[in-house]
């Protein structure tokens, strides 16, 4: 039988991972208790962070945000400043789940889970997010393009907790999209998913672009040469086109039961031609 121990604060939290340092940490439990279900885990000691008050909720200062890693989707897409200042994220998080999952499922489980599925993982690159992973002694920040090193595997060190995530605010992109593409409409595993923030000047030339693909590689894709196609030029189709065939060289795509590789490749590209629309 498995045993959970549910510490209130980190101090708690902290002498638990001391006395139990094979512990699993999560906080909704939306992946690692359906694969636990699966493996038919047993004997394992579970360190469940729900209780734990400051690792939850959304502070904001003057260039951005603070997001507890324990704040569930829900929590966030009822926040009007995440929806006003960041909607490339609120957008997949109203893609993510069902609204039961949207109420457990937290943000930085979504992270440390490292599925190359993960619907928040475009945003929060193309938002050069920053990770704050804390121990007793301390903390380090990392940035997420550097967290997640293959699918499930992190940095995360023994003993060591995300505790939030740091957004700074998007000054200037005025195009912020979000898109996935999946075999329904809702209760979806992204096939493909892309982020994108443009920024233009006022005669619509695009200064910077940040565009990130989910899905289509063991984690979440980049592509310089597309964001350096865009730069410079106008929104326009036979731009796009140029850029997603340089997006679609550097896709990794697998294949698996919901799609084939040179499927996902296509798909993926292709949501380029959707920014701006």
């Amino acid at each position: 039988m498995n045993r959970v121990l549910l510490p209130k604060n980190l101090p708690e939290l902290w002498s638990f991972l001391e006395n139990e340092p094979e512990a699993r940490v999560y906080a909704g439990g939306t992946d690692l208790l359906v694969q636990m279900r699966a493996r038919c885990a047993d004997n394992l000691v579970l360190i469940c962070l729900e209780r734990i008050a400051e690792l939850a909720g959304v502070r904001e200062d003057e260039d951005g945000f603070w997001i507890g890693a324990c704040t569930t989707f829900r929590r966030l897409l009822n926040h009007p400043r995440i929806r006003e200042q960041i909607p490339v994220l609120a957008k997949a998080l109203s893609t993510l789940g069902s609204p039961p999952i949207r109420n457990m499922a937290t943000i930085g489980g979504n992270i440390c889970t490292a599925s190359p599925a993960g619907d928040t993982l475009p945003p929060l690159y193309v938002l050069d997010a920053d990770l704050i992973l804390s121990t007793q002694s301390g903390e380090r920040v990392v940035p997420l393009s550097g967290f997640i090193t293959a699918p499930g595997k992190t940095q995360l060190e023994r003993g060591e907790v995300l505790t939030q995530i740091r957004i700074k605010k998007p000054e200037g992109y005025r195009v912020q999209h979000f898109e996935k593409v999946g075999q329904r409409k809702a209760l979806a595993c992204a096939i493909a998913s892309m982020a994108a923030l443009v920024k233009t000047s006022p005669a619509g030339v695009i200064e910077s672009a940040r565009i990130a693909w989910g899905s289509v590689g063991p984690t979440v894709v980049v592509s310089p040469d597309a964001e350096a196609a865009l730069t410079g030029k106008t929104l326009s189709p036979a731009v796009l086109e140029a850029a997603a065939d340089l997006a679609g060289k550097a896709m990794a795509p697998i294949d698996d039961i919901r799609a084939t590789a040179v499927y996902r490749r296509r798909v993926a590209a292709n949501l380029l031609l959707r920014i701006g629309t």
